[in-house]
């Protein structure tokens, strides 16, 4: 079994203040630390400590979940990879961070009644986002990842609409625009997660035999649009349990092609396996829930603190150790914001649906798990993401 070790760090270390060398540094800093923050913040506005705010209580905090929290780590992820995968370089040093700025006005305004320029900030956002990474994509042709950035003005488009319902300028209701957004991120975890999972189980565990599958891979990835296009539609029952149903065969098929239980060892790679199990869960729940068997909470939950909040916490350990030269192997903390942050999945799921005399007990105990975990990455990793590389290059 693999060790746990501490992050390593050579004897004079590099000083240089380096956050806006590339985008994961501030937007992995930035999302973990509104993770844990955002929960106080809804619970002072539940609590009415916190009043004015043009998003308020389940509205607000679905919102900042899914275009605060998750779109930061995704576009600090995408400018990263994106200068990997075309060799150009993608937004850094002032033009990185201003466009932190407008991610963090973004969030300020949503708290406060300037709800028309809460809208500008959350639309201009990704949009912006978009254009940083369409540069390079365009000068080296990628076109291979150009979806990307249709998926960023998606993302736009499913953050106005709830703006456009609060404002009260459209007659739809703000949870179209935010299933639109989980459509979407659904989406970018499927085509992510096939990327680099059995990718990095393979490279990372001997023999592992992670395998992907031409058929189930068309499955898996067709039938999350398939349910984007049902839910754009307004689609209900039938229709819509038997499309969840065949999306959560197609995504469980794929999890075993990627043999999971070789992964015991490796927390660095187990730690993305379990939370891609989170995605035919939500899919099964999803179904459930149109059939009125479940709470469609326990599928929206699964989904955002299972797979998205999995997966994230997996990903920013592992590829801020990558990039920032560091061993690619967990330490201590690693496995202790991995078991918060799995843990509080588990909680808010399956403590409610086997227990619902305990529902607002377990909502507060995972919310606690959920901020401790992502708490304790921005601490940790706080020295990591803002110093130069280990081995002195630029990134």
């Amino acid at each position: 079994m693999q060790l746990l070790h501490t992050i390593e760090e050579p004897a004079a270390p590099p000083q240089r203040f380096a956050l806006w060398e590339l985008g994961f540094r501030p937007f992995y800093l930035a999302g973990s630390a509104f993770a844990a923050l955002s929960i106080l913040l809804w619970m002072l506005q539940l609590t009415g400590v916190l009043e004015g705010a043009y998003l308020a209580g389940p509205v607000w905090h679905a919102h900042e979940m899914l275009f605060g929290f998750a779109l930061a780590v995704i576009v600090g992820f995408l400018f990263t990879a994106g200068r990997n995968w075309t060799n150009q370089p993608t937004p850094s040093g002032r033009a990185l961070a201003a466009l932190v700025v407008l991610w963090l006005a973004a969030r300020v305004l949503a708290l406060t009644p300037f709800g028309v320029l809460a809208a500008i900030a959350n639309v201009a956002f990704p949009l912006a986002a978009a254009i940083g990474l369409a540069r390079p994509f365009i000068r080296a042709r990628n076109r291979r990842n150009y979806f990307f950035l249709g998926l960023l003005v998606l993302l736009a488009v499913a953050s106005g609409c709830v703006h456009l319902a609060q404002l009260g300028l459209i007659a739809a209701p703000a949870w179209a625009g935010l299933q639109l957004g989980l459509d979407v991120v659904l989406f970018i975890v499927a085509v992510m997660g096939g990327r680099v999972i059995p990718m990095f189980t393979n490279s990372g565990v001997r023999g592992a035999g992670a395998m992907r599958h031409g058929i189930v891979e068309n499955a898996a990835l067709g039938s999350v649009l398939v349910l984007l296009v049902a839910d754009l539609a307004g689609i209900k029952g039938g229709l819509l349990v038997a499309v969840a149903a065949v999306a959560g065969v197609a995504h469980a098929a794929r999890w075993l092609l990627w043999r999971p239980w070789r992964t015991a060892g490796v927390p660095l790679v187990w730690v993305l396996h379990l939370a891609y199990g989170w995605v035919p869960v939500h899919l099964g729940l999803r179904a459930l829930a149109e059939l009125g068997l479940v709470a469609a909470s326990a599928a929206t939950h699964a989904l955002t603190v299972g797979a998205i909040g999995g997966l994230i916490i997996g990903m920013v350990t592992r590829t801020a150790r990558g990039h920032t030269a560091r061993p690619l192997r967990a330490d201590g903390f690693d496995v202790a914001c991995y078991a918060l942050v799995l843990l509080a999945g588990v909680v808010r799921v399956g403590v409610p649906l086997l227990w619902p005399a305990v529902s607002l007990a377990a909502l507060e105990a995972s919310a606690l798990l959920w901020s401790a975990g992502f708490g304790l990455y921005a601490i940790r990793y706080w020295p990591v993401l803002t110093r130069a590389r280990l081995d002195g290059k630029p990134g």
